[in-house]
């Protein structure tokens, strides 16, 4: 009530907030205030998105009084370091330009501190102050201030200098072209800060602080020619961020994200991951909505990871404990090193915030620690307030190291972690990787809660991390255990293993052999098996393959017949087999079944009565023998016989009622081929003369008559008078 127009400026930076803001204030016109107005402002926006958000809303552009800036171009020499480049070109310019104070902007404190250090050490003639957010707001002022009379000043600023309120006396911009912003990992789940390019709109918008009051001069820390390659705006930060707290806010005021009417929509995947992390957090119930506690963490002001470790300290011991951390976890880390001399252990900067906080002397455990004296200062004031604001009593402390990774592991649910055999690498809950490449004390612990990581794949490095035991994850996370059976195929076993786990998320807290597994998992994973063999291991024996055979050449000739090629069998595999494996676990077992009888369960009643008709197993030769006929190839059925078995007979042997003639392969006494032919009195007629002259030299002890159509078949080497 009372308010007329909503007015966001520097919308260019498209920062969270500011979407989030404008989707909430377009819903409010749209249910409640049509009267309100909004205005979006900003000096390098691109205008059209926004106005057809706005419901086409008119672009009123002012070119407002601005001054020339002159562009300068020097890129660092290839083996220059950004704080030697920095610092030489702020000297330049103090040179070059002899009235006006210097603004340059740097991507972090670090190379702050650094190229201010240069500086100093090379008796610039002029004030230096750093500018970032983090420092007090008396340091703030005195950047901001204007320069004595007869004095420069040099200011050594972050982003944040790019678009706040004009600073009297700047003239010289000095960029470094770079940025330093929190990236969202959606693999790791992890948000740090990366440094990055500037985009176009950002650098413009940077040398645009010289020419603020008069004429001013940039200049550029990279060729002229790379500018163009720049991004044209910076990507909104509604793409790349930790999502939970937007989840959080949009869920305690009861409005459903997909509801609004966004520039730029939260990415679906990374908010449901946010959803999930406040489920974990018990903030919201299983269908998403806001709970009690939910409502008791959004009124808390910070992270809802942080908020839930607050509100779950219920004596006042871990209340103070959970006031340390808070401070802690929010405030960049409060020692400095990396590689042998980094300790990621919480504890030790746990104990020296309750130092910082009581006035005590440094622990001794941190004493030849590098520590940051201005983070530390802000995380002890930060963790007063925060027992301030918890009503946590004065004389309340804690005493307890081991109360450090219970309590933050309230904090980060889906990181805790447990060691991977015996090495330094740990898996976390929600199956990332981590390893440690410092800290080889907690490399060894068995379980821990890591609360920051580098950010690297395929394993991110621990930066930040607290002991547990497996009695703390139990004990903490009882209500979130999973007990899964897992039934699968071990190849090395050649077997279907079944096994019963206690599971939070990725980890494995117990796990221990299933005797009776559930024989539908069991049936699946034996299918599932024998797919991606191709039914390798299936054996087929010999009767199992004449049925195949059999019922391949009746498929061929009559299509009503099943088919039992590969793919078919493999397709139809829920219906031949998979029925028919109660009781079957291993490899050997899948080797007995009886293959030719789930064949045959696949014909009906009278497919099955004319089987052995149309496709019989064997032939009865003249002489009483009893041949096996081979119907391996669908389309042409093979009968191998000896010759002299076929004598007086002018027609060879059909199948299929008659339809299909069998190909005979005529064999000599010692079986070994000597013609193939479906045409038997033709062969009598005009080849057997060849092969009876032959013959009769190789094997004069047999018959080869000369008229074979009028001889009488045999079985012996001469027939008997």
């Amino acid at each position: 009530d009372g308010i007329g127009c909503l007015i966001f400026d520097e919308f260019h930076e498209r920062s969270l907030h500011a979407d989030v803001g404008l989707a909430l204030a377009l819903h409010t016109q749209r249910l409640v205030r049509d009267d309100l107005r909004l205005l979006v402002m900003s000096a390098t926006l691109a205008t059209g998105p926004v106005a057809r958000l706005l419901g086409e809303a008119p672009v009123v552009t002012s070119e407002g009084r601005s001054w020339p800036v002159t562009m300068h171009y020097a890129p660092p020499r290839e083996d220059q370091r950004l704080e030697a480049a920095m610092a030489a070109v702020v000297m330049r310019a103090l040179r070059e330009t002899p009235a006006g104070d210097v603004l340059a902007f740097l991507p972090g404190q670090a190379e702050i501190a650094r190229v201010q250090q240069r500086l100093a050490d090379d008796h610039v003639d002029a004030e230096l102050h750093p500018l970032w957010g983090s420092l007090s707001f008396a340091e703030q002022d005195r950047a901001l201030q204007p320069s004595p009379a007869g004095r420069r000043k040099v200011i050594l600023a972050t982003s944040i200098a790019e678009s706040s309120l004009t600073i009297d006396g700047v003239r010289i911009v000095v960029d470094s072209g770079l940025s330093r912003v929190p990236r969202f990992s959606s693999r790791t789940g992890m948000t740090r800060l990366e440094t990055v390019r500037v985009s176009r709109a950002s650098a413009d918008q940077r040398a645009g602080r010289a020419g603020r009051q008069g004429p001013g001069v940039a200049w550029r820390l990279w060729h002229e020619g790379e500018h163009a390659g720049l991004l044209s705006a910076s990507s909104p930060e509604i793409t790349e961020a930790d999502l939970a707290p937007l989840a959080l806010d949009l869920a305690a005021a009861g409005v459903d994200a997909t509801a609004l009417h966004w520039l730029t929509p939260p990415p679906a995947p990374a908010l449901a991951r946010a959803i999930a992390l406040l489920q974990q957090l018990d903030a919201l119930d299983a269908n998403g909505r806001i709970t009690a506690h939910g409502h008791a963490l959004a009124t808390l002001g910070t992270h809802p990871r942080l908020a839930h470790m607050l509100r779950r300290a219920t004596t006042p011991e871990a209340a103070a404990l959970a006031c340390d951390l808070a401070a802690l976890l929010e405030e960049r880390d409060v020692l400095q090193g990396e590689g042998p001399a980094h300790d990621a252990d919480l504890r030790v900067r746990a104990d020296l915030v309750r130092a910082a906080r009581r006035g005590d002397r440094v622990p001794e455990r941190a004493a030849e620690m590098r520590v940051r004296r201005d983070s530390l200062r802000n995380v002890a004031e930060s963790a007063r307030a925060w027992r301030r604001q918890l009503g946590v009593p004065r004389d309340a402390d804690w005493t307890d190291d081991a109360a450090v990774g219970q309590l933050v592991a309230l904090a980060f649910p889906d990181r805790v972690a447990q060691r991977r055999g015996n090495s330094t690498r740990h898996l976390m809950r929600n199956g990332s990787g981590v390893v440690f490449r410092d800290s080889p004390a907690l490399a060894r612990e068995p379980w821990l809660v890591v609360a920051e990581t580098d950010g690297r794949v395929p394993e991110a490095g621990v930066y930040l991390a607290a002991p547990l035991t497996l009695d703390d994850v139990r004990a903490d996370f009882a209500s979130q255990l999973v007990v899964e059976d897992e039934v699968s195929w071990d190849d090395t076993a050649k077997a279907v293993r079944a096994t019963r786990r206690e599971k939070l998320g990725a980890l494995v807290l117990r796990e221990n052999a299933e005797s009776r597994p559930d024989p539908a998992q069991v049936r699946a994973v034996l299918r599932d098996h024998l797919v991606a063999t191709s039914l390798g291991d299936l054996v087929w024996r010999e009767g199992a393959l004449s049925i195949r055979h059999r019922l391949a050449f009746l498929h061929h000739h009559l299509p009503e017949w099943p088919a039992v090629n590969d793919a078919t069998l493999l397709a139809d595999i829920d219906r031949w087999l998979v029925p028919h494996l109660d009781g079957v676990r291993n490899a050997t077992q899948l080797a007995a079944l009886d293959l030719g009888a789930l064949l045959l369960d696949l014909l009906d009643w009278s497919q099955r009565s004319r089987l052995d008709v149309l496709a019989p197993t064997h032939y009865v030769a003249p002489t009483g023998s009893r041949l096996p006929i081979d119907y391996e190839d669908p389309a042409a059925p093979v009968l191998r016989v000896r010759m002299q078995e076929m004598f007086g007979l002018s027609d060879g042997p059909r199948v299929l009622d008659g339809r299909v003639a069998i190909t005979l392969h005529l064999l000599s006494p010692a079986h070994r081929p000597l013609q193939v032919t479906r045409d038997l009195a033709g062969f009598w007629r005009s080849s057997y003369r060849d092969v009876q002259k032959e013959m009769k030299g190789r094997y004069p002890r047999h018959y080869w008559p000369d008229n074979p159509l009028e001889a009488e078949p045999t079985r012996r080497a001469k027939p008997r008078t």
